[in-house]
């Protein structure tokens, strides 16, 4: 029988984790029905005659802080990612959508993403290209940041990129969050290895990272060895395809996801816990969780396969422009464009394919009493 690596200290860089215990870990193992943990949820930025919406950027926020609210979740808005398309945003539009967000929602904590500026024509890493977005975001308070990959940083190898890691570490004045994906986002993105990983939850100025995995169950693995090491690191799931995974861990999601079905993760994660657990909202009578949450799992995943489903690229890069139209079909948004420099869109028949998808949701809402 193989022996499997079980001690950070026999990490190698080279290490697999197919050669660590971690791997080799069941989600039944790591199921906890006590903790209520954060959702962080990627904003989307909506668009209105190809210009931002403000209004529905505020309505569409405030739609997931009530289900939040009410539900006893802690909901942290994530600005500038991926859904808040910061890759068609130049640095005064990055700007003016924090400025935005903090106006309408004074006390509320944020999570920012940055990214390398400038750097498509560089030949190498270089941390400064994180530097403009970083400086814009750390003129706020009550915010945290997270650093995505970026083609450079991602081509180093692990001893490389943990320093490339810690060079931008050195700027930050708020609690940072790594961001790592697999190869089914972007084609040159890599998933960090087990030794990577421990390098970069031991640094004091990184409190989590996020895992944005739809091919191998590398969130799984992220959880295991935090929890078995006991890391004061929180791995945050970015799968969407797989959300009742983070639900059933405890542990906290960050996903666009949380974009078109806030209400129906939220009601979720109180459903799952325990009656005497900290922070149950809506108890059971029973002293257990409410075993309906299973069809509940089963239909907001039905939903977000839709929302995420693979264009012919093998890509789920228009799940933006979904959204917008399932925000829309909710009358949340009162337009479901795109963003104008987006060239990820849908068919003309999105409309209709996402009231479709929205019918066992609203289905399964109706009959728990959940309003969306």
């Amino acid at each position: 029988m193989k022996t499997l690596i079980e001690k950070p200290e026999d990490l190698t860089p080279s290490t697999t984790w197919q050669e660590t215990k971690w791997a080799w870990t069941a989600e039944e193992e790591l199921v906890d029905h006590r903790t209520k943990a954060r959702l962080c949820s990627a904003v989307l930025l909506p668009v209105r005659n190809r210009q931002p919406d403000w209004d529905g950027f505020a309505a569409s926020i405030q739609w997931m802080k009530s289900a939040a609210d009410h539900y006893g979740v802690e909901l942290v808005p994530v600005l500038n990612a991926d859904t808040g398309y910061i890759f068609d945003l130049d640095d005064e539009m990055y700007a003016e959508v924090l400025r935005r967000f903090r106006a309408a929602f004074p006390q509320m904590k944020f999570i920012a993403g940055i990214t390398a500026r400038g750097a498509e024509h560089d030949s190498g890493f270089r941390a400064e290209r994180y530097r403009p977005l970083l400086n814009i975001v750390q003129q706020h308070e009550n915010c945290e940041v997270m650093i995505m990959t970026s083609r450079w940083l991602n081509s180093l190898g692990p001893e490389r990129r943990r320093d490339g890691y810690y060079e931008i570490a050195e700027w930050l004045v708020r609690p940072g969050i790594v961001h790592a994906l697999e190869p089914s986002f972007v084609p040159w993105a890599t998933p960090y290895e087990p030794w990577l990983l421990w390098q970069l939850a031991l640094h004091p100025k990184f409190t989590g990272g996020k895992i944005s995995t739809l091919d191998e169950p590398h969130f799984l693995y992220w959880a295991a060895m935090c929890r078995d090491l006991k890391l004061e690191f929180a791995p945050h799931s970015g799968d969407d395809f797989g959300i009742a995974t983070a639900i059933k861990t405890g542990l906290p999601l960050l996903i666009g996801a949380a974009s078109s079905a806030a209400p129906l993760i939220c009601a979720a994660k109180d459903m799952w816990l325990c009656d005497d657990a900290p922070g149950k909202q809506f108890p059971t009578g029973t002293g257990r969780f409410d075993t309906r949450v299973y069809k509940l799992f089963e239909a907001f995943q039905s939903l977000e396969d839709q929302v995420f489903r693979l264009d012919a690229k093998s890509s789920a890069a228009a799940y933006k422009h979904s959204t917008a139209h399932v925000l829309h079909a909710l009358q949340i948004l009162t337009s479901p464009e795109a963003h104008p420099a987006c060239r990820d869109l849908r068919d003309a028949d999105e409309a209709s394919r996402m009231e479709e998808a929205l019918r066992r949701p609203r289905r399964i809402a109706e009959r728990l009493g959940i309003r969306l």
